[in-house]
């Protein structure tokens, strides 16, 4: 089970590295710029957050060409919307803060995470409009586009850091994740 980690220059993409070291996944922490050549024999892929879309290497070129199931994370998430048609708009809440997120969808991504929990995230920037094929999974009261998923590919997307000690079940959804990519 190979898993790598996009560095995106996020100050917590390091800590979705370790979290899916400490999984028992073969993982490495990689550069945006690595040619998606070298990412096709993965089994899965973790867009990670990062400070501006328009520092975002080759992972357009990820999303697009690999066949793979892959998870965006805050910028990641913004990220996959953008590429697949929807829109990315400034939050009402700029700044790190816990927020209450509902999970609306059942999906195998929270399987075993109770409806409401507490997460860690910016909402400097968010999605505004759902792309084209995806479905909403999480909400807030600050935002109608918490997590979201492709309707038919296992591409899944989270405004916020499940990776860091302030939000609620990250371990469980990266585990969660590892078992989408053992499909």
């Amino acid at each position: 089970m190979k898993i790598y980690v996009v560095y995106n220059y996020g100050q917590y993409n390091h800590l979705i590295h370790r979290t899916l070291r400490d999984l028992g996944v073969e993982t490495k922490l990689i550069e945006n710029t690595t040619p998606v050549e070298e990412l096709r024999d993965l089994d899965g892929l973790v867009i990670g957050g990062g400070p501006s879309l328009d520092k975002t290497g080759n992972c357009e070129q990820y999303l697009k060409e690999l066949d793979i199931p892959m998870i965006g994370i805050c910028l990641g998430h913004q990220l996959m919307a953008k590429v697949f048609g929807g829109e990315v708009g400034k939050g009402t809440m700029g700044g790190y803060s816990e927020v209450k997120v509902r999970i609306t969808e059942d999906d195998e991504l929270f399987e075993g995470i109770p409806k409401e929990i507490t997460v860690w995230a910016s909402h400097m920037d968010e999605v505004k409009k759902l792309p084209e094929n995806f479905k909403v999974l999480a909400e807030s009261d600050i935002c109608k586009i918490e997590a979201m998923r492709h309707k038919e590919k296992p591409l899944y997307g989270v405004q916020w850091h499940p990776e860091v000690y302030h939000s609620q079940y990250g371990v469980e959804l990266y585990r969660n994740f590892v078992k989408i990519c053992k499909k």
